[in-house]
């Protein structure tokens, strides 16, 4: 039996880096504080739909934020999470890990253990780009709450 080994999969830097320069964007457009520890904003879309981001740490050239989904309809598998670093000299926001996935390397191997997307870095990058679109569109309807 041979085994048939595909090429590996390199990530297109660019594309890449402009996902992450829009996601550090519309953040930003979310947040009127980005740098102060501890704060947290709700976004209440409706009755039964409402996103946190929590700002996690800060430093001089960089904040880290979490964002979650919570449906008050009582199903946890539909409460996305994502750990989300903004860079703030290079004006980038990446994600660094993204349910329950810590860590996540720019390309796996595939098929691996854990069924991980060779582009998965990439795919909940641009997964972040969607859900953040999706709350600056439904703003205008939201009452955002610094706790």
């Amino acid at each position: 039996m041979s085994r048939v080994v595909g090429k590996k999969y390199v990530p297109k830097l660019a594309n890449m880096h402009q996902v992450c320069e829009l996601n550090y964007g519309r953040l930003l457009r979310l947040l009127p504080d980005c740098d102060t520890e501890d704060l947290t904003y709700q976004f209440d879309i409706n009755t039964s739909l409402q996103y946190t981001i929590k700002i996690i740490e800060c430093s001089r050239y960089t904040s880290t934020l979490e964002m979650s989904q919570k449906s008050h309809l009582g199903f946890e598998f539909l409460r996305p999470i994502v750990q989300v670093r903004l860079y703030h000299d290079a004006q980038m926001a990446e994600v660094l890990s993204a349910q329950n996935i810590g860590s996540l390397k720019p390309s796996y191997k595939y098929p691996n253990i854990k069924m991980y997307q060779k582009n998965e870095k990439e795919m909940v990058n641009l997964f972040l780009a969607e859900w953040l679109q999706f709350c600056l569109s439904q703003h205008h309807q939201t009452q955002s709450q610094v706790n």
